[in-house]
This record gives structure tokens, sequence and C-alpha cells, in this order.
């Protein structure tokens, strides 16, 4: 299985979001909802992978919400469920033009 089918596989268990996600997700700037988190996590890709994680394994997925907001999403799966560690809306002064790549500073 390859880690976007473990990603989604977790997803479909249970989401569990940390105090730290909901608090980025409810920044007055962002107000993301947690229906925008999962659409992306289900039509989203990986971009970025960090296995050394202290969480264990975890991903930076890119997505879009059903209104075509670009989000970003850390996410860590486990047996039962998917971390959702943050989520935040991507900015270009950081992320090039497709918010893929991370700008050199």
């Amino acid at each position: 299985m390859d880690s976007i089918e473990i990603i989604r596989k977790a997803a479909n268990k249970r989401f569990l979001f940390t105090q730290h996600a909901l608090d980025e997700m409810n920044a007055e700037a962002e107000l993301i909802s947690t229906g925008e988190v999962r659409y992306a996590i289900f039509y989203g890709e990986i971009i970025e992978e960090y296995p050394e994680d202290k969480r264990g394994r975890s991903y930076l997925m890119l997505g879009k919400s059903k209104t075509g907001r670009t989000i970003h999403v850390v996410c860590a799966p486990k047996d039962d469920y998917l971390a959702i560690i943050t989520a935040y809306v991507p900015s270009l002064d950081r992320w090039g033009e497709d918010f893929r790549v991370r700008r050199k500073r």
C-alpha cells in the first residue's frame, strides 16, 4: 500500500485534530473548516514526507477546498485514525506559484 492509500485508510476510520491544528484553522486569517481538511485529504496530493517526525511518519498534503481555496495539511496516519497536525493556507512569500515547492530564503 502506498502512502496516500495509508493516509486515506486511516482517514476513513477517524480524524483526530490536534489543538495546534484547531488553533491554526481557527485563526482569523485562515478559518479553515474540518470539511475543507477532509476534502484535501481525500482529493489532494502528498508534496513532502517527514519520516523522522517525533509524532511518527507524517506528510504535507496539498489540497483544494470545494470552493477552490488551496490549503496545506500536515497529517500522520495511525492504525485507528488520521492525526491532523496542522492546516493552513499557504502564502506565495514562502511557496512557489503552485504551492508545491518552498521558496529559498
